[in-house]
């Protein structure tokens, strides 16, 4: 059994305990970032605990994934909880210059990450510390999500969950033309977000787009492909609401998203063809009826990390 990463939460996936300074024998470093910035909607707050939950929930689950031709993800791989990023919840700018600091310690190292939200605000940090360790290269972004998250600001909050795309439409390593906004839905968007990412010349994928396709692994690798032109890397963002609530009560209320089937295959598809890491964000459990959208958070990091090992062998 491993050990305890903190208190009674055990390590993602039954992952070895690490730090950003000792991982040579890992494959996948495995973090967490309990940040709830400006809360944006109604009563929707508690993101900040995900990452435990997440980690909880997950104890019961193997690696092993007999409709993907019965492969044993952790047969494969070695994964490594690195903890969580130690935030400052009454100072936004420190934050984010704290998990800034923490993902670069964790691109330097060379291996696979993958965090665990908190807000979507995570994003921003998370892919400036990709481009500050490595400054001459350019960023795609597959961005799965209900929302554009793109608003310049959140009542004068720059960094809050409704802004991060918006702080990556400005970055100069990031090629907007290689940003896309997979499985939007819903009239919690506002006409002006649609209108500024076609302004920033990033790419809206619908979920009806998604739900009409009569292929949904070929539009997969045709959305990839957009991703990664003239790019270096690429770098999948998930947040839970791309699900359809039926399949995220953890989540908004949004209807018209995803079937679980449809994001685990776009994910895999995805991983499979090579992104540089990931993240998934915007799980509350307060309101998470069984952990169900928390229990959900294992087998996506199964299918990506199923993906990122068929990546691995090209």
């Amino acid at each position: 059994m491993s050990e305890p990463i903190y208190g009674n939460t055990p390590p993602f996936l039954g992952a070895k305990n690490g730090t950003v300074e000792k991982t040579d024998d890992a494959d996948v470093l495995v973090y967490g970032v309990p940040w709830e910035g400006a809360v944006t909607w109604g009563d929707y707050t508690g993101c900040e605990l995900g990452p435990k939950v997440m980690r909880l929930a997950s104890g019961r689950y193997s690696g092993y994934l007999p409709e993907l031709d019965h492969i044993d993800v952790l047969e494969h791989l070695q994964l490594a909880d690195l903890g969580d990023v130690d935030v400052v919840p009454a100072d936004v700018g420190e934050t984010m210059r704290r998990i800034q600091a923490f993902a670069k310690g964790v691109w330097e190292s060379g291996k696979f990450p993958l965090a665990l939200g908190g807000d979507h605000g995570i994003t921003y940090p998370i892919v400036a510390g990709l481009a500050e360790q490595y400054p001459d290269k350019k960023i795609g972004i597959l961005h799965l999500d209900a929302h554009y998250d793109n608003m310049p600001h959140h009542e004068g909050e720059k960094y809050a969950r409704s802004t991060p795309f918006a702080r990556l439409y400005e970055h100069d390593s990031v090629r907007n033309e290689s940003l896309l906004h997979i499985g939007i839905h819903g009239p919690r968007n506002k006409p002006e977000t649609g209108k500024y990412a076609q302004e920033a010349g990033a790419k809206t994928v619908t979920s009806r787009e998604i739900k009409e396709t009569t292929d949904l692994k070929k539009l997969a690798a045709d959305l990839y492909e957009q991703a990664a032109k003239d790019v270096d890397m690429v770098y999948l963002s998930i947040c839970s609401d791309v699900l359809d609530v039926a399949f995220n009560p953890g989540g908004p209320i949004d209807t018209n998203g995803l079937s679980s089937y449809e994001l685990l295959t776009l994910v895999h598809e995805f991983t499979s063809r090579g992104v540089v890491g990931m993240d998934f964000v915007e799980v509350y459990p307060q309101q998470d009826a069984n952990d169900v959208s928390s229990h959900f958070a294992s087998t996506l990091s199964l299918y990506a990390l199923a993906g990122h090992i068929k990546a691995m062998k090209k």
